[in-house]
């Protein structure tokens, strides 16, 4: 599960000099106290702050807890694991903007590239063209934009040449578009109509079909749903987990035969969901992990993995149990320190929390010390 990093902060010596034990005592009763509650039943303290059983002061044998713990030095991670499922990342939809009759449609699971038909209209050809921007108009002379350098860059990818690759649609271009329009059978107009092509960040692989061949096709009618064509991970995560997701980051993977491989965050993006019936909607973040050794992943499409997200790590840190810290009266946290056979409490600053243990620092505070704990 995950856990926070939270900053605690203390005197160097939380016991007081023996010429204020009236003081000494509101301290003993302030630290013993909060250790019983949350250690179930570690002490109890009596209304002078001294420990019932005893009169003498905390560095007493009868101050002695009833279990202890040594300080290690160790790297600590803030973790968080989460379910996966292993597929090809967001499913998008290829949506028809020409009238006519649908004449011919690719096969579930089939990979389209560059320049290759999506689907045909009227016996014409709906190409794929890779771009981030939608097509939303007629490319032709005199616009400018986002698609038309998207349509110029995939032009020359695909062999055509004669213009150069900007933002602007010139003469120059509807030449070049009007040599592409002969090679594909359409009419040589030197405008790219809209309807003619999809953009898609990249080669795509088909989902699923939405029309049948021969039937009717209009404009805003679903011909077929698609995807990427690499294997990903889709991790949902909780919006409060949001540290968890930074693109680029390593993760690792756990797949459904007990195998571990690497993994890295290629997207993460903060998505509404939908409330159920009287149900708020809910926000989240729906993480995109991509795997290094591909081959592991063959074969297994749709199945539930593992994802362990590191946010952040502490390395040979000085650590004890969660268990052994102490809230001190005066704010921040303490531990009690046995040594031969005394204790006394000291103040420490707290880091990162992880797996029942915590990063601690203090004046005086070396590994291999032991440690005061609750049963």
């Amino acid at each position: 599960m995950g856990v926070s990093t939270i900053d605690g902060k203390a005197e160097p010596d939380a016991t007081p000099s023996r010429r204020r034990r009236r003081g000494r005592g509101k301290l003993v009763a302030g630290l013993l106290f909060v250790v019983a509650v949350a250690g179930g039943g570690f002490v109890a303290v009596n209304s002078t702050g001294l420990l019932e059983g005893g009169s003498g002061p905390t560095r007493s044998a009868s101050a002695l807890p009833p279990a202890t713990a040594p300080v290690t030095k160790q790297t600590l991670n803030d973790t968080r694991d989460a379910d996966g499922e292993l597929g090809y990342g967001p499913v998008s939809t290829a949506m028809n903007r020409k009238p006519g009759t649908v004449t011919w449609l690719p096969d579930s699971g089939a990979t389209i590239t560059r320049g290759r038909s999506l689907y045909r209209v009227d016996n014409e050809p709906v190409m794929l063209m890779y771009g981030s921007t939608p097509a939303y108009r007629d490319l032709k002379n005199g616009v400018e934009g986002k698609d038309v350098e998207s349509l110029e860059r995939n032009l020359r990818k695909l062999g055509y040449d004669g213009f150069t690759v900007d933002d602007e649609y010139t003469w120059d271009t509807a030449e070049a578009v009007k040599e592409w329009q002969d090679d594909r059978g359409l009419d040589e107009t030197g405008v790219v109509e809209l309807g003619r092509v999809v953009f898609a960040p990249g080669k795509v692989r088909v989902e699923s079909l939405e029309a049948e061949k021969g039937q009717p096709a209009s404009p805003g009618q679903k011909i077929l749903t698609y995807t990427g064509t690499s294997k990903v991970i889709t991790v949902p995560l909780e919006a409060e987990d949001q540290r968890m997701a930074k693109k680029g980051a390593k993760v690792e993977v756990t797949l459904p035969d007990g195998k571990s491989v690497k993994g890295k965050i290629t997207e993460a993006a903060t998505v509404i969901v939908p409330g159920e019936g009287q149900s708020e909607p809910e926000t989240r973040v729906e993480v995109l992990v991509s795997i290094g050794n591909a081959k592991s992943a063959k074969g297994l499409d749709k199945a539930s993995v593992d994802v362990t997200f590191t946010a952040s790590q502490r390395k040979n840190v000085l650590t004890v149990p969660v268990a052994a810290l102490v809230a001190l009266k005066e704010g921040g946290f303490g531990l009690q320190i046995i040594e031969g056979g005394t204790s006394r409490y000291i103040g420490i600053e707290t880091g990162l929390f992880s797996g029942g243990r915590v990063e601690v620092s203090g004046d005086g505070l070396i590994e291999g010390m032991t440690v005061g704990m609750p049963k």
